[in-house]
């Protein structure tokens, strides 16, 4: 990777202790950014454990800690997952301000692009497990304990351990749209695959949504409905970012014939 620096005396490519300065520079900034967001993260640990509880206690569940320090490992735990998602965008940005002078610029607005969306799907994700899913799970889950005469005394951890486990699942599922184009940009899927996969992708989601929903259809669709459009904007996105490289691959290919036509020199002479 060629890396130009204004600070060099000659204007050429930064070093290798350049690079090398440049990235310990930046890893310390990362690290500097999670442990004040972890910090901060510990500060309202008790106010983020409240709320997920509260989920659970509306449809009644009881919870109970079994270890005297299970607690304290819980607002540790949650405090490191706040650290992450508060500290992501600057450990985005950092390992783009490091990549970008050797990117050109279409690959700049790319990643950048990449970046961005790759975050607010992330938060959709979560967002849409948090008020939709979540919910109706613990119902399903609590409701399948009926015929047992008992109740459902939890623990804190496996249950702050559930949630995070379907938060991420969740996140990562949202990013199939940002994969999709990655991958298609990259020549490893088609979007004519994606096309006609998806009466199969269809069968598969609204599966899913049997399983982990209610036996109703409008719990079904509600969890279903935003998988399916997550799919259909994978395709349409694969489709616009296709055709731009089409059109930049025709723009270099009619440059490079312009430079040939404009070159003076005759076959055979030697410069």
């Amino acid at each position: 990777m060629k890396r130009r620096t204004e600070n060099s005396e000659n204007g050429g490519e930064m070093t290798l202790s350049g690079h090398l300065t440049e990235l310990r520079n930046r890893i310390i900034v990362i690290i500097v950014v999670l442990i004040a967001a972890m910090l901060v993260g510990l500060h309202y640990a008790e106010t983020i454990i409240t709320a997920l509880l509260d989920i659970g206690r509306a449809r009644g569940y009881q919870f109970v800690y079994l270890a005297p320090q299970e607690m304290l490992i819980q607002y540790f735990s949650l405090s490191l997952i706040f650290a992450a998602l508060i500290g992501l965008p600057i450990i985005f940005y950092e390992v783009y301000a490091f990549m970008s002078p050797g990117l050109r610029h279409r690959e700049k607005i790319f990643m950048m692009l990449a970046i961005i969306f790759g975050m607010i799907f992330g938060f959709l994700g979560i967002l849409f497990a948090y008020k939709i899913l979540i919910p109706f799970m613990l119902y399903f889950l609590l409701d399948m304990s009926k015929g047992v005469d008992v109740y459902a005394a939890i623990s804190v951890g496996n249950y702050v351990s559930f949630l995070m486990t379907i938060f991420i699942i969740f996140a990562v599922l949202f990013e199939f749209p940002v994969v999709s184009v990655l991958l298609s940009q990259l020549g490893i899927i088609k979007v004519e695959w994606m096309r006609k996969a998806r009466k199969v992708m269809i069968v598969l989601i609204f599966l899913m949504a049997a399983i982990v929903t209610p036996p109703d259809i409008v719990s079904q669709v509600m969890v279903a409905l935003p998988m399916l459009l997550l799919y259909e904007l994978s395709i349409i996105l694969c489709t616009i970012f296709g055709v731009f490289k089409k059109k930049e691959k025709k723009t270099e290919i009619e440059e490079e014939d312009d430079a040939e036509d404009e070159d003076p020199t005759p076959e055979g002479t030697t410069i």
